[in-house]
């Protein structure tokens, strides 16, 4: 029966069975040594010339795929390597079998993997994810997961999925559409929040609610920024501003030190949006002396963001997103229309060593202030309830007031992890020119796919 590798410091002196890819291959003299891989490390394996498989073992290659037979033997004292759990041990080959044949890699495995050119690293990705860094950094991601649920549970949220498939929201940046067969000239839209489902989870009754969504953003790529993220999305109804920053500065003192890291200070400072822009000249900043320190995480709040923001074209949209409930001050003048750019929301940002990391607000629960909001935003009455109506209407039914917040999951992981990208703890991320791992798209569509959809593609003419 087959055990894992990390299982043979229990094993010593017994034949084992073994499973994995070949890391790397040695020869001395007649003496043929290599390092098997799985999924919990990696072990030393010797084959002698008394192997019976001996001559097999001649031909074995990096990245083959081997099934094991050998006798757990403890290493001579000058040989043991102590960069490994398993290294005090080794494995003396009774028996091989390979299971599947490799080519040559395009890159080295055993490495890193930062010098390898991305575009390279993103055609091969499944063979870039064999790299320990990797697999370290989305077992980190499985852990982090699983600390989140744990957190949100204990503290008695639910967790509810929401659609991928829904309307064009107002969340600052382009929706991706998805062109629809049944209803032709019409689209949905990926979210690019779940902002109105989980305002509708509130009025639905349901309180707490959390979810670790998935959400889409046609922007323009950075080192932070896919097309595609992961967010840790929470509600809470009857809770005050204060209440949802302290549930949230929670959940990330508990999973920062629940993986090794350390705060840099307890409870997290906060600073209003003008503080913060006076002091540091913006709205994320990093707070630690010592910059390069990857295992402080200096968390900080910043409040009192300005509700709107002028547009291009002079008119007002909004700061963050049109369902931030304005200061209970400030909502006299915002019916009235006065000093609208001087008018603060109940808006608050997490920020960590430079990093924007999450972003919530208390909501509007009140429709005929959220109608007012949409009109100073330029829009129609025709256009509010078109685009607006399900949500507005939903308030009409006995609205909690409600406050949530969305830390970025990958931005979190990517902190955790030390690595100064989130590509490097996404398992199948876009490329900066946002081209996917491995399967290269975006790719054009069959002209049988487009007449279905009631699409016609045309040149652009300049």
């Amino acid at each position: 029966m087959r055990i894992w590798n990390k299982e043979i410091i229990s094993k010593v002196g017994e034949e084992v069975e073994l499973f994995g890819w070949v890391n790397v291959r040695r020869d001395h003299g007649k003496i043929i040594f290599i390092d098997l891989r799985d999924r919990t490390g990696i072990n030393q394996v010797v084959f002698t010339p008394q192997c019976k498989d001996y001559k097999l073992a001649e031909a074995l290659r990096s990245e083959w795929v081997i099934k094991l037979l050998g006798i757990v033997k403890e290493r001579p004292k000058g040989m043991i390597n102590e960069d490994l759990p398993t290294g005090k041990y080794e494995i003396e080959a009774t028996g091989l079998e390979v299971l599947s044949i490799a080519k040559t890699p395009p890159f080295e495995i055993t490495t890193d993997g930062y010098e390898v050119d991305e575009e390279l690293r993103r055609k091969y990705r499944y063979l870039d994810l064999r790299r320990d860094r990797l697999q370290k950094n989305l077992r980190l991601r499985n852990k982090v997961t699983a600390l989140v649920r744990e957190y949100f549970a204990r503290n008695d949220f639910v967790e509810i999925e929401t659609p991928n498939l829904t309307k064009t929201s107002p969340e600052g940046a382009r929706d991706f559409l998805v062109p629809s067969r049944f209803y032709p000239g019409k689209f949905y839209a990926l979210p690019q929040a779940p902002q109105q489902y989980k305002q509708l989870l509130m009025i639905a009754g349901f309180e707490r609610y959390f979810q670790i969504a998935h959400v889409f953003r046609d922007e323009d790529l950075r080192a932070d920024r896919q097309l595609e993220h992961t967010q840790i999305d929470l509600e809470m109804s009857f809770a005050t501003e204060e209440e949802v920053r302290d549930m949230v500065e929670g959940m990330m003192i508990y999973v920062a030190e629940s993986c090794g890291k350390k705060i840099w200070k307890k409870p997290f400072p906060v600073f209003t949006h003008e503080e913060a822009m006076k002091k540091f000249g913006a709205d994320k900043f990093d707070l630690r002396e010592n910059k390069k320190d990857g295992d402080v995480l200096a968390f900080a709040w910043v409040i009192d963001f300005p509700l709107f923001e002028k547009t291009d074209e002079g008119g007002w949209t909004f700061a963050h997103n049109p369902f931030s409930a304005p200061k209970a001050e400030a909502v006299e003048k915002v019916m009235k229309e006065e000093d609208l750019g001087s008018l603060r929301a109940q808006q608050y940002d997490l920020v960590c060593n430079g990093y924007e990391m999450a972003s919530g607000g208390v909501r509007i629960s009140n429709p005929v202030v959220q109608r007012k909001i949409f009109e100073i935003m330029g829009l129609t009455l025709d256009q509010i309830e078109e685009r607006f109506g399900h949500i507005i209407n939903a308030y009409e039914y006995g609205a909690p007031p409600h406050a949530g917040m969305a830390p970025g999951l990958d931005r979190l992981i990517m902190l955790l992890a030390g690595e100064e990208n989130i590509r490097e703890v996404i398992a199948f991320p876009v490329s900066a020119k946002g081209q996917t791992s491995v399967m290269d798209s975006p790719s054009p569509a069959s002209p049988q796919q487009l007449k279905e959809l009631h699409i016609k593609i045309t040149e652009d003419k300049k």
